[in-house]
C-alpha cells in the first residue's frame, strides 16, 4: 500500500437540509468525518460544520473515503435521539457503489463476522470465532464491461463492513485502497462508494423521513 498524505478537498459544505434539530450534510470524498491525530489531520467535516454552524453536534461517521449522506444534530436532546436510533437500528442506510467483475447473481445477503485486523489496523476482516455480526443486502443495479454498479444495504454497522464484504464476495469497491488491488484498485482514483439514503425518525415528533445525496459518479 502507498503511503497515505491526507489533502482534504475544497470547497464550500453541500447542505441537504436544516432545521431546528438537524443539519444533514453531504461529504465529499477524502475529507475525514472527525479530526485525526495530529494537526495535519484536525480539518474534517465536524470542524467545517461547526464552523458554519456552531449548534452541530457529531452523531455518526462515514469512512475518509467515503461520500455521501451525513447527519449531525442541533441540540444535544436530538444527539441523543439520533444516537439511540443508530445503536437500536432504527435508522435504514442505503449506499452506491462500484465493484470489479460480475457476481452471478442479481441479488443476495453477505453474513460474515468482522473484527480488527490489529497488525494492519484500521483495516477489518472476516473472523468466525471472534467477529461482531455484520450483514449486508446487495442488488445489482447495472452491470459494466468490468464492473457492476449495485445497492448495498447494510442491517449493521460495523467499521469498513461493505468494503471487506465485497472483497469477501471477490468483487472489491473499485479504488478501494485497503481492500483491493491491482486492476480494481487503478480503476478509480477514488473509493466508488456513496452513501446515497438515511432514513431516521426526526428527533422532534418522531416522523420518518430520508435525506439523499446524489451519486457523483
Amino acid at each position: 500500500m502507498t503511503p497515505f498524505t491526507y489533502r482534504p478537498p475544497d470547497g464550500p459544505l453541500r447542505v441537504i437540509h436544516s432545521d431546528a434539530a438537524l443539519l444533514i450534510l453531504d461529504k465529499p470524498p477524502g475529507l475525514l468525518s472527525v479530526p485525526g491525530k495530529g494537526p495535519d489531520l484536525a480539518d474534517c467535516l465536524l470542524s467545517r460544520a461547526v464552523a458554519m454552524d456552531p449548534a452541530a453536534l457529531l452523531v455518526h461517521r462515514l469512512d475518509l473515503d467515503t461520500s455521501g449522506v451525513m447527519v449531525f444534530a442541533r441540540t444535544p436532546a436530538a444527539q441523543r435521539h439520533l444516537g439511540l436510533q443508530f445503536e437500536r437500528r432504527h435508522v435504514s442506510k442505503t449506499y452506491i457503489a462500484e465493484i470489479w467483475g460480475h457476481p452471478e447473481r442479481d441479488s443476495g445477503e453477505i453474513d460474515l463476522p468482522l473484527i480488527c485486523d490489529w497488525p494492519n489496523r484500521p483495516k477489518q476482516m472476516v473472523d468466525f470465532e471472534r467477529g461482531k455480526a455484520a450483514r449486508t443486502g446487495w442488488e445489482v443495479l447495472e452491470r459494466g464491461a468490468d464492473r457492476t454498479r449495485v445497492r448495498l444495504s447494510p442491517q449493521t454497522g460495523r467499521s469498513h463492513q461493505l468494503r471487506v464484504h465485497m472483497q469477501a464476495m471477490g468483487h472489491p469497491i473499485l479504488g478501494d485502497r485497503f481492500y483491493a488491488d491491482g486492476a480494481a484498485l487503478a480503476a478509480s482514483d477514488r473509493l466508488r462508494l456513496h452513501a446515497a439514503r438515511l432514513d431516521l425518525y426526526h428527533p422532534d415528533g418522531g416522523t420518518r423521513v430520508a435525506f439523499e445525496a446524489p451519486c457523483p459518479f
